[in-house]
């Protein structure tokens, strides 16, 4: 299932896989390094066709204050705060209530409840499109925060539930019977006993679940049509010009827009690593 350590005598075979792991993550990491480099560049320097080499002429403070004094990048990186953060939080909300009722309640249709959250995981979202944008039409808020802040919350907290599901389902039995023979409520359980248990879950899926929304720029081009509620993502298309793009000042808008998942990661980063690897020490 894993694959097997390279011997210390197999020096051939540790430096081929030095080699290819090097390789990757040049041809990994380029398209990133010419985006922060463009945005460092002056217009003269774009406009002479040199997007690869290093910059003879630096514009970095020019092309990073244009981006919020030219255009309307400051609305866009608003709107999608004001998208991501409600979105994020009713997914957690949602996935911790539900994933607590069907890792330790035993009902009827249970299971089938269960699968019709790891059923929708599975779902492109291309094909249903035209019904979630008539929905949308049909709720009055088609072209509103509104929009795209109900459809990540449900579409997100199918994998929010699996993945809460399965940590909740992992605590110890024991931990829930102390709480029924001490009295607690089912509210109370999940407050005092689970919450504080799964918080490095909870963290690792706050990473996720923020990054996919803040991400997104499918459905914010489909639900969104306004300059006033567009997020970043679908926002960076307006710095294109019909004839002429200024790739500096697109490069720097695409590195500011890259940042907040940057800095939600490292902010986060002991609760991530500690959510992902619960678990993988047994005792």
């Amino acid at each position: 299932m894993y694959p097997r350590p390279i011997p210390q005598t197999a020096r051939a075979a540790r430096a081929l896989y030095v080699a290819l792991v090097a390789a990757i993550l040049v041809v990994w990491l380029a398209p990133l390094l010419a985006i922060i480099l463009t945005s460092l560049r002056a217009t003269n320097d774009v406009a002479s066709g040199n997007l690869w080499g290093w910059p003879t002429e630096f514009g970095a403070v020019d092309n990073y204050e244009r981006v919020f004094t030219q255009s309307p990048m400051a609305r866009f990186f608003l709107n999608s705060l004001m998208i991501t953060i409600p979105a994020v939080i009713g997914v957690l909300v949602l996935s911790t209530l539900t994933g607590f009722v069907l890792a330790k309640y035993r009902f009827p249709g249970g299971r089938a409840v269960f699968a019709m959250f790891i059923g929708g995981n599975f779902l492109p979202a291309q094909i249903i499109m035209i019904p979630v944008r008539n929905l949308m039409l049909t709720l009055g808020i088609y072209d509103t925060h509104w929009a795209l802040i109900i459809f990540h919350v449900a579409f997100q907290t199918g994998f929010a539930t699996l993945f809460m599901r399965n940590f909740i389902a992992a605590l110890p039995g024991e931990l829930f019977e102390a709480a029924r023979a001490e009295g607690a409520s089912p509210f109370q359980t999940l407050r005092h006993v689970v919450i504080p248990l799964v918080r490095p879950a909870l963290g690792a899926l706050a990473i996720l679940i923020f990054t996919f929304i803040w991400n997104d720029y499918f459905w914010a081009v489909v639900l969104v049509v306004n300059d006033t509620v567009k997020p970043v993502t679908a926002g960076l298309a307006n710095l294109r010009g019909e004839f002429v793009s200024q790739w500096n000042i697109l490069s720097a808008a695409t590195v500011v827009v890259a940042v907040p998942p940057v800095v939600m990661f490292f902010l986060m980063q002991r609760h991530f690593i500690s959510g992902l690897t619960a678990g993988a020490v047994k005792g």
